[in-house]
């Protein structure tokens, strides 16, 4: 799940957006470096992104995709839960992995869109 936002130009920094998130906000707010994606800027360096965390299993991560536009994705924040429920990214996967994988995607997709249009209204608040 993900979705572009486009932000008023009051919040167009990840710093200004994310103290305002922070501040306007009823769930955890975190600045952090995308370990989901492994994106980097033009140095080579890790970027950063935000994180709306409304449980252990449940968060949105935001970024820039431009100067005013913001691509939300769900995650799954906790480390332990992400390598279990997260998406496999392996190139070969066995049939027990690729039948665990949809049941494991059938019995989340409710609680995981409930979570992420929750917390995509959090971020509707800085939008344009």
């Amino acid at each position: 799940m993900e979705n572009l936002i486009e932000i008023k130009s009051n919040y167009n920094s990840l710093d200004k957006l994310y103290l305002f998130l922070d501040k306007e906000s009823n769930y955890e707010c975190s600045k952090d470096y995308d370990i989901w994606e492994q994106r980097t800027d033009a140095n080579g360096q890790m970027e950063q992104c935000i994180i709306i965390k409304k449980s252990g299993m449940h968060a949105v991560k935001a970024f820039f995709v431009n100067n005013d536009t913001v691509k939300i994705n769900y995650i799954i924040p906790n480390k332990m839960m992400h390598a279990y429920f997260g998406k496999s990214v392996k190139a070969r996967r066995n049939i027990i992995e690729i039948i665990a994988g949809i049941i494991k995607q059938a019995l989340l997709k409710g609680p995981q869109e409930k979570a992420f249009k929750e917390l995509e209204s959090v971020i509707h608040k800085a939008a344009a």
